[in-house]
């Protein structure tokens, strides 16, 4: 199995990886052989991968740095790099290899501390690989000085350091830094060849594979938790009997305090399963006695603990919120479908009564501003305000 088949409907950009690869390739074997590579300058050291969620650019970003450090037999006989099956790209795709670093935050943002570590990694050699790679999954939330500090390592990087940037669009990266880098962007795969992957891969039926796959609008790893994971079809359940629930103000702020508190939960839940080990974990790497007693001078790196799990519930808590938002906005989508008449699929055929119900009863000016509510709600959010006001705002503007 290549590493380019975790990459789904996305043909255009597989060939320009594999194409890139084969680049990097040559330059490696021909800096190996101390010979001068005339086609050094085709190789691209910063690249921004851009998609919708779901599309698969985290995917595509590991699948190209397994390439960079493929170390196959084969290729000496003619084959491509990115076998996926030899000490490089095992390695790499399941993230151990030496040389490759993936960054992915469960945070709110990432700050200058780390990436100037990034970039003081950055400027090493590799250890054994061909390449050192940086896969930075959560560009977008570089803080404005952490964009800053990254922008000179982009710009002047090491000759055998490539950087590989992800973020949903280039506006969610600095122009200075996306202006330095080779631009991919990632379409949402077809619904069919998402369902197709389920299948193949998880061993999912088919019917479920493809209601999962239409419910999440090619969104691969939310279809794959949708139809593996019961309590997320309960709770997708619960936010598409929201529309249904908004005929007055009671309703309206009930069904906020529900979204609110079952994101809550979630966040609680992450915690339950992460805090108290990584917490038991830093006071045995403290010296913590027996009795759970800290040594002194101990107090300021449980504090950063305590600070970066608050941080971790807010963003777990955000996103949790943003999947309903846009199981919400889906069902809208839907109901504008069949009030304009277009021959789309449905995306929530499960609750194709309800979409119907409110498609008849209310005119399509009044759905799409129930869509720019919701949309408002994620802005909001993102702009740190209080999640049940927000939420409130937002089910008060649904209102019938």
């Amino acid at each position: 199995m290549a590493v380019w088949d975790d990459l789904v409907g996305q043909t255009r950009v597989e060939e320009q990886l594999a194409a890139a690869a084969r680049d990097a390739d040559t330059l490696v074997t021909a800096h190996a052989a101390g010979e001068p590579d005339p086609d050094a300058s085709k190789m691209t050291h910063a690249w921004l991968f851009t998609g919708p969620p779901g599309s698969g650019r985290a995917t595509a970003a590991r699948a190209f740095a397994a390439a960079l450090q493929c170390v196959s037999p084969d290729r000496a006989l003619g084959g491509a790099p990115g076998c996926g099956f030899c000490d490089g790209c095992h390695t790499t795709l399941v993230g151990t290899h030496a040389d490759v670093e993936i960054v992915r935050t469960d945070l709110l943002s990432i700050g200058v501390k780390d990436t100037r570590a990034l970039v003081r990694r950055a400027q090493l050699s590799p250890a054994g690989g061909r390449w050192q790679v940086i896969v930075l999954e959560d560009a977008d939330r570089l803080t404005e000085g952490a964009g800053n500090v990254l922008l000179k390592a982009v710009e002047e990087p090491a000759p055998r350091t490539v950087w590989l940037l992800c973020a949903p669009s280039l506006e969610d990266v600095l122009p200075t830094i996306r202006s330095r880098c080779r631009h991919l962007s990632l379409r949402t795969p077809p619904v069919e060849a998402v369902a197709d992957v389920l299948v193949r891969r998880d061993g999912i039926e088919p019917e479920a594979a493809l209601a999962a796959a239409r419910a999440t609008q090619g969104h691969i790893d939310r279809a794959r938790r949708l139809a593996t994971d019961e309590r997320a079809r309960a709770r997708r359940s619960v936010v598409l009997k929201l529309p249904l629930r908004v005929d007055d103000i009671g309703g309206c702020l009930r069904a906020a305090q529900e979204l609110v508190d079952a994101a809550a939960e979630d966040a609680k839940q992450v915690a339950e399963e992460v805090d108290v080990k990584e917490t038991d974990e830093l006071k045995t790497a403290l010296g913590a006695s027996q009795g759970g007693r800290m040594p002194r001078g101990t107090a300021g790196a449980m504090k950063e603990l305590e600070e970066r799990q608050k941080r971790r519930r807010t963003r777990t808590q955000r996103d949790s919120l943003d999947l309903a938002l846009t199981d919400l906005t889906g069902f809208y989508r839907d109901v504008l479908t069949l009030q304009l008449r277009s021959r789309s699929a449905l995306a929530n055929t499960d609750v194709r009564d309800a979409i119907e119900r409110i498609a008849r009863d209310t005119p399509p000016e009044r759905t799409l501003r129930r869509i720019e509510a919701i949309l408002a709600c994620r802005e909001a959010l993102d702009r740190n305000v209080a999640p049940l006001l927000a939420v409130e705002a937002m089910t008060m503007a649904l209102r019938g």
